[in-house]
C-alpha cells in the first residue's frame, strides 16, 4: 500500500468510502460482507475510513463503527461529515456530533468535515446563529476532533468565498470531485490550482465518477490519473463489494502516477463522453435574455445531466433565485443571436428542463434523507 504524510500521520493513499457499502436483497447494509471487506482492508493497509451522517440512511456510520472496532484503534482513521448541506429548520450542530459519536461508538473523530459546501448551503454554514464553526473548533480543543476539513461540489467562485470566510484559517484538508472527466466539466482543475495556492492538501471522492468512467477507462488507470495530481493526499473509493477491495488494493500497492501522453489519451476519451454543448461563459447571450437567465449556469447543468443525472446539477439550478430557473425561459431566441458558437440556446434550455423534469428536487432529496435520519435515531 502508497502512503501519504499529513502532518504527524501515514495515511494510506487509498481511503475506504463508505457510502455504497454491500446490501442485502431487501437493501439493507449486508453487516457480514462489511466486516469482511474492513478486516481485508486493514490487514493490507488502508488505514482511513470515511463515513457521513447521511449514508445508507443513517446506518453507515453504525456499520461502520462496528466493523472497526473489532480493531484496534490505533489501526484506523474514521472520518464524519456535519451534514449542513442538508436543507432542515434548524441546524443544531451538538445534536448531530454527539449522535454521530455514539452510532460510532468512538469518543472522537480523527477527521471530521463541514459536508458538501455548495451554492445551496453555504450561507447555513456561514450564518453566526447557527455557530457551527465556533461549536466544531471547540471540540477539536477538547480533543473529540483530531483534523478539521471540509468537502465541497461548490463551483469555484463559491469555493473562494467558503476560503475566505472565517472558515478558511481553520481548514486543514479539503476533500473534492476530481477525476480526468471532471477535470474540465467541473472545473477541477481550477479547483486544485486554488487548493495547492492556499497550501491545502486535496482528498479526492468519485475518482471513478460512481462507476461511469469505467466504460472508458480501467480502474487502475482512473486511480493513477488522480495519484499523478499535484496536491492529492488521500483517494477515496466506494467499494461495494470484496472483488473491488481486492483489486483497488493491489492497484494502490504499485500506484505510479500516469505519463502525459496517457493523460492525454483520457482527456480525448473524456471529451468524447461529455456530449457537451459548446459554451464557453463569454456571456454575450445573457444581456439580450429579457427573463435575465444565467444561461452559462444553465448550459453547465446541462452538460452536467448528459454525463449523469446527479445532486451536482440539481443544487446548481435549486442554488439559483426562482426567476433564474430554466422553466422561465420564453424561447425567444435572443440569446442565440449573440452566441458566438451558434448555439441553440432555447432547445438546450428545453433539454434541461425536460431532466429536471425526471429528477428529483434537491430539496426532496434531502427531505427523505432526513427522514431516513429521524427514523434511525428514533428506532
Amino acid at each position: 500500500m502508497k502512503y501519504s504524510n499529513f502532518k504527524e500521520l501515514r495515511l494510506s493513499l487509498l481511503g475506504f468510502g463508505l457510502m455504497r457499502l454491500p446490501v442485502t436483497p431487501d437493501g439493507e447494509i449486508d453487516s457480514e460482507v462489511t466486516f469482511r471487506m474492513v478486516d481485508y482492508a486493514i490487514e493490507h493497509g488502508i488505514n482511513y475510513f470515511d463515513t457521513a451522517y447521511p449514508y445508507h440512511g443513517g446506518l453507515s456510520e453504525v456499520v461502520a463503527g462496528e466493523a472497526l472496532r473489532r480493531h484496534p484503534r490505533e489501526n484506523w482513521y474514521i472520518a464524519n461529515k456535519y451534514p449542513g448541506h442538508q436543507i432542515a429548520s434548524e441546524y443544531n450542530p451538538e445534536v448531530i456530533f454527539e449522535d454521530q459519536l455514539r452510532k460510532c461508538g468512538v469518543e472522537w473523530f480523527d477527521f471530521y468535515l463541514m459536508h458538501n459546501i455548495h451554492e445551496t448551503c453555504i450561507d447555513i454554514y456561514l450564518d453566526p446563529k447557527w455557530g457551527i464553526l465556533e461549536y466544531f473548533l471547540k471540540q477539536k480543543e477538547m480533543g473529540r476532533i483530531r483534523h478539521l476539513g471540509f468537502s465541497a461540489h461548490a463551483e469555484l467562485e463559491t469555493l473562494k468565498r467558503f476560503l475566505d470566510s472565517p472558515y478558511g484559517e481553520h481548514m486543514e484538508f479539503c476533500q473534492i470531485q476530481l477525476n480526468f472527466l471532471d477535470w474540465s466539466l467541473q472545473r477541477a482543475r481550477e479547483k486544485v490550482e486554488l487548493l495547492n495556492s492556499r497550501d491545502i492538501p486535496i482528498w479526492v471522492m468519485e475518482p471513478l465518477r460512481g462507476g461511469k468512467l469505467l466504460s472508458i477507462a480501467t480502474p487502475e488507470e482512473a486511480f493513477r490519473w488522480v495519484a499523478g495530481i499535484p496536491g492529492v493526499t488521500m483517494i477515496l473509493s466506494g467499494m461495494s463489494n470484496e472483488q473491488q477491495m481486492v483489486e483497488n488494493i493491489e492497484i494502490f500497492n504499485r500506484i505510479t502516477p500516469l505519463s502525459q501522453e496517457e493523460c492525454d489519451r483520457l482527456y480525448a476519451l473524456a471529451e468524447q463522453m461529455k456530449d457537451s454543448v459548446p459554451c464557453t461563459a463569454c456571456n454575450y447571450c445573457t444581456p439580450a435574455c429579457p427573463m435575465g437567465l444565467d444561461i452559462p449556469t444553465l448550459i453547465q447543468a446541462r452538460n452536467d445531466f448528459a454525463v449523469e443525472t446527479t445532486f451536482t446539477p440539481l443544487m446548481r439550478i435549486e442554488s439559483l433565485p426562482k426567476e433564474g430557473h430554466p422553466s422561465n425561459c420564453i424561447g425567444c431566441g435572443a440569446c442565440s443571436q449573440m452566441c458566438p458558437q451558434g448555439i441553440d440556446i432555447p432547445e438546450v434550455i428545453s433539454e434541461l428542463n425536460s431532466q429536471l423534469v425526471k429528477a428529483p428536487s434537491w430539496k426532496e432529496i434531502c427531505r427523505q434523507r432526513e427522514i431516513a435520519a429521524r427514523k434511525m435515531r428514533e428506532g
